[in-house]
C-alpha cells in the first residue's frame, strides 16, 4: 500500500538569495572587464614633467654654421689659361701671396701695344707744346714791335704839335703824324687780342694732346694690370679655402678663382623658421652651442627674405671661440626674444605648439594612473610653453606622445 509522502518546504528567501549572487557575480565580471579595457603603461617609459609658476624666457632654437666675417672672391679680370697652382685649399696666405699664375699671350703683346701708344701720345704732346709756344713768342714779338712803332708814333706827335705851334710845319704833317699814331695805337691793342686769343688757343689745343695722353695712359695702366692679374694673389690675410680650377684649364673673364677668408674672425649664420621669425630683431642676444661650449652673441642682420622656409639670421660672437672651432662648423643658436616675470609654464609636450591647445594626460596625486585633460597654451619656448587653461601649478603630466592611447581618457600607470 502506497504511503503519500509530504515534500520537504522550499525556504522563503532562496530565490533572492541566488539573484544577489548572479548580480554579484556579473559585477565583478563588468569590473573585470572595465579594468582590463583601461591601458596600463609602464612609468620608466614616460616622460613627465611638474606645472611650474615663475619666470619664462621666451626663446627660439636654429641650426647654421660658423662663417667668416671677411671673404675675398678671385675672380678673372681676362681671359687665360692656368699654367700653375702655387698654393691648395687649407693653406695660410698673405695678402700678396701668389695663388696661381695664368698666361694670355694676346694681352701681354696688347700690353705693349698701349705702351709704346702711351709713349708715342706724350711725344705727340712735347711737340705740340713747342710748336704752339713757337707761335705764341712769333704773336709776343709782333706785339713788342707794335708796342715800340705806337711809342714812336705818339713821340713824333708830340714834337710834330710843337712844331705846328712854332710853325715850323704845316697843318697837313700834323694831320698825318696824327693818323700815324691811331694807326699804330689800333695795331697794338689788335696785337693784344691775338696774343690773348692765341695764349687761350694753345691751352685749348694742349688740353687735346694732354687728354691723349690720359687716355693712352689709362689704357696702358689697364692692360699692366691685367698683366699683373695674371699673377693671382690673395688679397687678403686668411686660409686658402676654394681652388675650383686646375692646370691647363682655359678660363673666361669673371670666372671664380679662388675663395680667401679669415678663419679668425667669424660670426655665426643661423636658419629660423619662417614662423617663428616674426619675433626676431636686431640686438637679441644669442647663445651659440659649438657642441663644445657657448659662446654669447647678438642678431646684427635679418634676411628680408624667405628660403626654404626658413630666414637666415646673422649672429655676431661678443666672446672667444672655443678649442676646435672653425670655418663651416655646425652650430645651434638659442634667441632671446622676451623674459616674463609670472606666469604658468610647462615642459613642452610631444606635438603641441605655441598658441594652440593638446590633451595632455595629467598623473594622479599616487601616479598611480592619468586621465585626460584639455589644456590650452601661449607663448612657448625652446623646451617650455606657457600654460593659460586646463592645469595649475603642481600637476604633473605626461609629455611623451600620446597617440597610442587617442580611444581612452584615463590609462594605469605602474
Amino acid at each position: 500500500m502506497d504511503i503519500p509522502r509530504n515534500p520537504a518546504p522550499r525556504p522563503r528567501h532562496l530565490p533572492l538569495a541566488i539573484g544577489i549572487g548572479a548580480g554579484v557575480l556579473l559585477l565583478g565580471v563588468g569590473l573585470a572587464r572595465s579594468r582590463s579595457a583601461v591601458p596600463t603603461v609602464e612609468r620608466q617609459n614616460l616622460l613627465v614633467d611638474a606645472v611650474k609658476r615663475g619666470p619664462l624666457v621666451i626663446q627660439i632654437r636654429g641650426n647654421g654654421s660658423l662663417v667668416p666675417l671677411h671673404v675675398r672672391w678671385l675672380t678673372t679680370g681676362a681671359a687665360g689659361r692656368v699654367e700653375r697652382l702655387v698654393a691648395l685649399p687649407g693653406a695660410a696666405v698673405n695678402s700678396d701671396d701668389v695663388i696661381l699664375e695664368l698666361s694670355n699671350p694676346e694681352l701681354q703683346q696688347s700690353a705693349l701695344d698701349a705702351a709704346w701708344q702711351l709713349k708715342a701720345a706724350e711725344a705727340d704732346l712735347q711737340a705740340a707744346r713747342a710748336r704752339l709756344q713757337g707761335q705764341l713768342l712769333d704773336v709776343r714779338a709782333s706785339m713788342a714791335s707794335a708796342k715800340a712803332n705806337r711809342s714812336n708814333a705818339g713821340m713824333g706827335l708830340k714834337a710834330s704839335e710843337a712844331l705846328a705851334k712854332a710853325g715850323l710845319i704845316s697843318h697837313q704833317d700834323l694831320l698825318k703824324a696824327r693818323t700815324l699814331d691811331e694807326e699804330l695805337e689800333t695795331r697794338f691793342v689788335i696785337e693784344q687780342s691775338r696774343l690773348q686769343i692765341g695764349s687761350d688757343s694753345i691751352k685749348a689745343q694742349l688740353a687735346t694732346f694732354e687728354a691723349r695722353v690720359e687716355q693712352a695712359r689709362a689704357l696702358c695702366t689697364l692692360k699692366r694690370a691685367q698683366v699683373d692679374g695674371l699673377k693671382v694673389r690673395a688679397g687678403l690675410d686668411g686660409v686658402l679655402q676654394q681652388l675650383p680650377v686646375q692646370v691647363g684649364q682655359q678660363l673666361q673673364p669673371g670666372a671664380v678663382l679662388a675663395k680667401v677668408a679669415q678663419p679668425t674672425q667669424l660670426k655665426a649664420e643661423l636658419k629660423i623658421g619662417e614662423s617663428q621669425a616674426k619675433d626676431l630683431a636686431l640686438g637679441q642676444p644669442v647663445h651659440i652651442d659649438t657642441r663644445s661650449g657657448l659662446v654669447p652673441g647678438k642678431i646684427t642682420r635679418i634676411d628680408p627674405s624667405v628660403q626654404g622656409g626658413t630666414v637666415t639670421v646673422d649672429v655676431s660672437l661678443d666672446g672667444p671661440l672655443p678649442q676646435g672651432a672653425r670655418l663651416d662648423l655646425s652650430v645651434e643658436g638659442i634667441v632671446e626674444v622676451d623674459r616674463v616675470a609670472d606666469v604658468l609654464y610647462v615642459g613642452r609636450p610631444v606635438q603641441a605648439q605655441a598658441h594652440g591647445s593638446a590633451s595632455l594626460f595629467r598623473l594622479s596625486a599616487d601616479g598611480t594612473e592619468a586621465t585626460r585633460v584639455k589644456v590650452a597654451f601661449g607663448r612657448g619656448s625652446v623646451a617650455t610653453l606657457e600654460v593659460l587653461a586646463g592645469l595649475q601649478a603642481g600637476d604633473r603630466v605626461i609629455l611623451s606622445d600620446a597617440s597610442a592611447w587617442d580611444g581612452s581618457d584615463r590609462i594605469q600607470i605602474k
